[in-house]
């Protein structure tokens, strides 16, 4: 019988959780098909792209819907240093109800959309409008779907390039977690390719294996504690992931567990104020010498406030003695940037939200049976809309 975060099959099949946990295990190994994917279709992507990122004045727009618009805010920062081109995070959702307002500028615009299925409504629309929008605009899909509304766009346009995602990664559960990791990896390793190599994704893997097996305890334990709101916290491409973090919370508990999210410095403006003896706050520190500082300076404060009912810090590596108090740690000595902490740092917050929804007794495979909520999201109307 086969064991998903430290249950049995069987046991996960009958508290409706088997394809959530199985998603979340398998994540490591999908990353390792999806280097090897971006590898083989190189020339390719090349062949596409090379062009367009030769444009002047190129835009870059990376696109989605809830957790695959939290996907482009996590690596826009990254990219954008890494590249020294401008990447901006728009989700769909913004673009579809004001494309006026983020469609505007009349440049070279290239659109990377984030879609597990590829068949939302703003999703699809997004695509359409930009095309309306802008003189000139090319598209770039990542996708979990080869038979998505998306890829088949993409079959029909030359100025469109589709990639779908490896194998599982098109989540049976509700919630994304290996098509979200996937589908900002395959983006990573196309637009920072110096750093995403083969080496260096079997070493996140790695890691994520190891830190599978040694805190999935630990991570059980957190969720059996009585607690009724949750804050993630992070800086940079980890304030990203900490928006994610927080939605896949609020997915897995059905809203049970009120989740929130913030930078550091950000959360002591107004909403530090969420904070009582029944808040759980998961810290994601920086791996970046300067902006570390003001991690652990928060982290320190809310130690010192004594209201929170229980304070995590994740962290790549140990600061002798600077952090006090509950911290897991990645066992590697290599300095990570911190959009190659995501990949781990992601997954603990999986394992902890699929574990909460367990002990609320939630299926975590479908939390919200009644509908009101859904894998693909439902009852959006497309308005036409006339360029002014």
């Amino acid at each position: 019988m086969s064991i998903y975060l430290g249950v049995e099959e069987s046991v996960l099949r009958d508290l409706g959780g088997e394809h959530t946990a199985k998603e979340i295990s398998q994540q490591p190994r999908i990353w390792r098909d999806t280097i090897a994917e971006i590898v083989k279709r190189r020339p390719e992507i090349n062949l596409f792209l090379n062009p367009i990122l030769a444009k002047q004045k190129l835009r870059v727009l990376l696109s989605g819907a809830g957790t695959s618009a939290f996907a482009g805010k996590a690596m826009a920062p990254h990219l954008s240093r890494v590249t020294g081109r401008r990447f901006e995070a728009i989700s769909t959702t913004d673009i579809v109800a004001s494309p006026a307002d983020y469609l505007a500028e009349q440049v070279p615009t290239l659109i990377i959309s984030f879609a597990r299925s590829g068949n939302s409504p703003e999703s699809v629309a997004a695509v359409k409008l930009a095309s309306q929008c802008l003189h000139e605009c090319y598209h770039l899909i990542l996708t979990c779907n080869p038979a998505g509304e998306l890829a088949k766009l993409s079959e029909l346009a030359d100025n469109m390039l589709y990639l779908v995602m490896p194998e599982g990664s098109n989540d049976k559960g509700f919630a994304m977690t290996s098509s979200y990791t996937s589908m900002m990896l395959s983006a990573l390793c196309i637009f920072d390719a110096n750093q995403a190599t083969v080496g260096r994704v079997d070493q996140i893997s790695q890691l994520t294996e190891q830190l599978l097996d040694k805190q999935c305890c630990v991570m059980k334990e957190l969720a059996k504690r009585d607690f009724d709101r949750m804050v993630f916290l992070g800086s940079s491409s980890l304030q990203g992931l900490a928006q994610e973090a927080a939605l896949k919370f609020l997915e897995l508990t059905a809203g049970e567990i009120v989740s929130v999210f913030d930078s550091p410095l950000g959360f002591r403006h107004g909403p530090k104020s969420i904070i009582n003896n029944k808040t759980v706050v998961v810290e994601f520190l920086s791996s970046d010498e300067y902006t570390r500082q003001y991690d652990i300076d928060l982290l320190s404060e809310l130690r010192r406030d004594n209201k929170a009912g229980y304070i995590l810090a994740i962290s790549q590596k140990k600061d002798d003695g600077a952090i006090k108090g509950n911290i897991i740690e990645l066992d590697d000595a290599e300095r990570y940037e911190n959009i190659w902490l995501c990949f781990p740092f992601i997954v603990l917050a999986q394992v902890l939200a699929f574990f909460k929804s367990i002990y609320l007794q939630i299926k975590p495979d479908n939390p919200c049976p009644s509908g009101e909520v859904n894998r693909i999201v439902q009852g959006v109307i497309i308005h036409d809309f006339q360029s002014r």
